[in-house]
């Protein structure tokens, strides 16, 4: 598998093109389930693992690789399958999301699939709220199931959506107090809308790149000054449908948009492609999932447009 994962550097032009590739894997019987490679830092067979004392029952142990101590995670366990019996008969799947390092534990991994976002669909309605789907696609007529793992990593280690008392959190009355904030994760919407909401912003939520740009066009076909009702945009890049990428140049693509400032927020850490950020157009990104430094941008950028309009 390890070799699998070695051309994983030269795909990277994947990136923008409404593409993405996905690492098939398995936990327990026949159902796939995947993640996005990018995410993916390496698959190897589990080695023994050194338990952590009053640890979440999810975490199993942490593991030594290559002089960095992570934590490992039953993933089958955490979306409530049975918990593995052995975890040394199990693969591996070491991935970074967040700014952190983890291991995921799966019962095997099957193969890597290059697949148009177009493809990915969002979880089909009746799955309620407690499914730990982000998104669904089909590969050789078969479902596979994308899991949101954001929301395994919230419930084994919650994150503070509380931002410090330096920031600023005056929003000056002339600007607009509105922003639209873009991602499939139901966990990292609550987490932005509730930072948002502690610097007296007000929200709006899109669950991908297609409804937001459709939100987007609709309130510009209704004549509303966006500039004027909108403060910016944050979205995810990975999203079912259309990702961050496709929509933000689809947003700098149309005349009544195209001035709206875009930061792409994404757990596309490690990995994460600079170049595309100018490619596309946006104006910044930030990695998931700090608040100060989400509400540090927005009151940055709000500062400054206050400063442009006075010059003007």
């Amino acid at each position: 598998m390890a070799g699998v994962l070695d051309t994983v550097n030269q795909r990277t032009q994947l990136v923008g093109q409404n593409r993405l590739e996905l690492l098939l894997f398995r936990l327990h019987g026949r159902q796939q389930f995947s993640i996005n490679v990018f995410k993916v830092r390496e698959v190897i067979q589990c080695p023994r693992l050194t338990a952590l004392p009053h640890s979440h029952p999810v975490v199993r142990g942490v593991a030594h690789i290559r002089g960095n101590t992570i934590p490992v995670m039953d993933l089958g366990m955490a979306i409530g399958s049975p918990p593995v019996e052995d975890p040394t008969k199990c693969f591996m799947i070491i991935t970074e999301y967040n700014r952190t390092i983890q291991g995921f534990l799966v019962g095997g991994v099957e193969r890597i699939v290059n697949v148009n976002w177009g493809e990915i669909h969002p979880p089909p309605k009746g799955t309620g709220r407690n499914n730990y789907l982000t998104a669904v696609t089909e590969i050789d007529n078969q479902l596979v199931e994308i899991i949101d793992v954001e929301k395994v990593l919230d419930e084994v280690s919650p994150r503070s959506v509380q931002i410090s008392s330096d920031i600023n959190i005056e929003v000056q009355q002339h600007l607009p107090q509105h922003i639209l904030v873009v991602d499939d994760s139901s966990v990292a919407r609550k987490q932005i809308c509730r930072t948002l909401a502690q610097v007296d912003l007000e929200t709006t939520t899109a669950n991908n790149g297609r409804e937001a740009l459709e939100l987007l066009k609709s309130w510009a076909d209704d004549g509303m000054d966006i500039h004027k009702q909108l403060l910016l945009v944050i979205s995810d890049i990975e999203m079912p449908e259309m990702d961050g990428y496709t929509l933000t140049t689809e947003i700098k693509s149309d005349p009544r948009l195209k001035d709206l400032h875009i930061i792409l927020h994404t757990s596309l850490s490690g990995v994460f492609n600079n170049a595309m950020v100018e490619k596309v157009g946006a104006d910044q990104f930030i990695a998931k999932f700090q608040p100060d430094e989400l509400a540090g941008a927005v009151m940055k950028y709000a500062d400054s447009k206050k400063i442009m309009e006075q010059s003007r």
